[in-house]
């Protein structure tokens, strides 16, 4: 071959491959969260946004209702809750949920129209469970949900059955080395690995404890296991997942079990835990009497919350949009009540000290204060924002 036709071949392939990592080329922005050289970082590419900004938009509220006047319950027929809301305040909090859960179908998703005082779908039913969950969160919740709060869209985003939920794994064999639960092809309840696949019963339904490594000889009672490792990095990776963030959200990835090293969010995801479980186990689990068949897993139980049922990718639920500022109705009058499982509560007697992983944290932070509404590394509330390679500004992070 002609050596000028050879060297313009390889060339013009060149040019191609080129062209073609190029084509999938995206841009990665750094968060500094941490001191500088404590590698606590978030890395976010360009493209992630722009999903998360469409699944993260908050509709725009509803006008303010007056809250004088007679209230729902003296209105109405048949208002097992929000009864204490005045009767505008009522209607706007129904067109608004409306908009959450059923802006094709409307009321009908709920009501058996034109008889609104009728009970006979259990879609009612079992809407007035999530109202009432929707304000214990906001109520008794503030630990993990701060002044923020949630509301039914929230959860739904727009459909009538929220898009992240899950079920129990069940326990069939998928072949060799692939023994349900424990080891088996890639699950989205286990963040799309082959960890255990029924991980989140452990944690998120039952109190099993969360840990990784023993801190005593297997000699002295020492009962942590591989397998309960591998349980913990399942939950571990569904939380990264759900929240879309780095093992270094929460934890200095240096000493991965240490509180004081911790970042405030760590505190906040052990309130979360705690709190998916108690709704769980309090609010989900009692709808079995309610559901009908199609709307239970492939094992015959309820379908149950999670970390991404809230957050869908945002470390803040629609970046930290503030919804009890728009919907203070959906906060329990009479004020928040102890709830099981979290400090102050004595109703129980005391259980036994549990691993120093799963301890009630009391965290002196060594890294940043909270920097993040969102995880949007244009938003102001960052601490810093660097392009890859680049270096940090002078007092990034502090």
């Amino acid at each position: 071959m002609n050596p000028f036709k050879l060297f313009m071949t390889l060339v013009c392939a060149g040019l191609v491959v080129i062209v073609g990592l190029l084509a999938g080329y995206h841009r990665t922005e750094v968060v500094q969260r941490g001191y500088r050289g404590t590698a606590l970082n978030q890395l976010y590419r360009e493209s992630y946004f722009v999903k998360e900004d469409e699944i993260n938009k908050f509709p725009k509220p509803l006008g303010a209702a007056k809250t004088d006047g007679p209230t729902a319950a003296e209105t109405y027929e048949n208002v097992h809750v929000l009864g204490d809301l005045s009767k505008s305040q009522f209607a706007r909090t129904m067109l608004s949920i409306k908009s959450w859960v059923a802006p094709d179908v409307g009321c009908n998703l709920c009501h058996a129209a034109p008889i609104y005082n009728s009970d006979e779908k259990y879609q009612k039913r079992v809407a007035r469970k999530m109202i009432e969950m929707t304000r214990h969160i906001n109520t008794d919740w503030t630990a993990h949900v701060g002044k923020t709060g949630v509301t039914c869209y929230t959860c739904h985003r727009g459909q009538a059955v929220p898009p992240k939920i899950w079920y129990q794994a069940t326990e069939n064999d998928g072949g060799l080395m692939q023994k349900r639960p424990y080891q088996r092809p890639p699950t989205p309840a286990a963040a799309d690995s082959s960890l255990p696949a029924d991980s989140l019963t452990e944690y998120l339904l039952h109190d099993d404890n969360i840990r990784v490594n023993g801190t005593t000889a297997l000699q002295t009672g020492n009962r942590n296991s591989v397998q309960h490792a591998r349980q913990t990095y399942t939950l571990m990776m569904v939380m990264s997942e759900s929240l879309g963030v780095n093992c270094d959200f929460c934890h200095n990835t240096r000493a991965l079990a240490s509180w004081e090293l911790s970042t405030p969010q760590r505190v906040t995801a052990w309130y979360g835990i705690r709190m998916v479980r108690d709704l769980n186990n309090n609010v989900m689990l009692p709808l079995k009497t309610e559901l009908p068949a199609e709307r239970l897993g492939p094992g015959g139980d309820v379908p149950k919350i999670y970390c991404a049922t809230c957050h869908n990718g945002s470390n803040k639920p629609l970046y930290g949009a503030p919804m009890l500022q728009y919907y203070p109705e959906l906060v329990r009058p009479g004020g928040p009540r102890p709830v099981p499982g979290t400090p102050g509560y004595e109703a129980e007697p005391a259980a036994p000290a549990p691993a120093p992983e799963e301890s009630t944290p009391s965290v002196t932070t060594k890294t940043a204060k909270d920097p993040v509404l969102a995880p949007r590394p244009d938003t102001a509330s960052l601490t810093a924002t660097v392009p890859v390679g680049a270096a940090a500004s002078p007092g990034g992070g502090r």
